[in-house]
């Protein structure tokens, strides 16, 4: 075999090179595409079981978000139950008038109108104030107290811009004129029960 004639040596190696050009194009041309296309394909299914694993968590937990919202929308019920409503004037003056009835030593009237906005605190807050400025006269302590009763009381309304100097009008000299600011949040629906 060693002795092949030229011709069929030559023969063969065409042969060898035709067969070695044959299988280059069946692999690259046939085989290897669908490599890919099964690589493809096997990520795509990765990517859906993954989405689905994502899906059937998401049902595990709807649930547990279903009463975790209950509980925050009714926290948010209960913490909105002292907010201003319907109309803030009537409101905010009646709330002031009922809640001084307890102090008797706290001389406390209306100074200006009611002022409506925009909350100035917080950027796209979804709530109104209101601010309406009183005034009046007590004694330094009973005025102490019945700020601080009515901050604790309202914990959405708030009281700024307080003023006090001596009572220079007054027989007593104890006793503080005081003008503050009351701010408080209104929100646009009624009590929730």
């Amino acid at each position: 075999m060693n002795k092949l004639p030229k011709e069929k040596r030559d023969h063969l190696i065409l042969v060898g090179m035709g067969t070695v050009a044959v299988l280059s194009l069946i692999i690259y041309g046939l085989i290897r595409p669908q490599y890919a296309t099964v690589k493809q394909i096997n990520n795509q299914i990765a990517a859906a079981r993954d989405e689905l694993q994502s899906k059937k968590d998401t049902i595990k937990t709807a649930n547990t978000v279903s009463n975790q919202l209950a509980e925050l929308t009714n926290t948010l019920a209960m913490a909105e139950s002292d907010m201003a409503f319907g109309d803030p004037a009537v409101w905010i003056y009646d709330t002031i008038r009922n809640f001084k009835e307890h102090y008797n030593n706290v001389d406390i009237s209306v100074k200006s109108a009611l002022t409506p906005g925009s909350v100035d605190l917080l950027p796209r807050f979804p709530y109104q104030q209101i601010k309406v400025t009183v005034g009046g006269t007590a004694y330094f302590h009973d005025l102490g107290k019945f700020i601080a009763d009515f901050e604790n009381t309202y914990p959405h309304a708030r009281i700024v811009n307080l003023t006090v100097q001596s009572d220079v009008g007054g027989g007593d000299n104890e006793k503080l004129a005081f003008s503050m600011d009351v701010i408080a949040l209104v929100k646009t629906t009624g009590p929730q029960s």
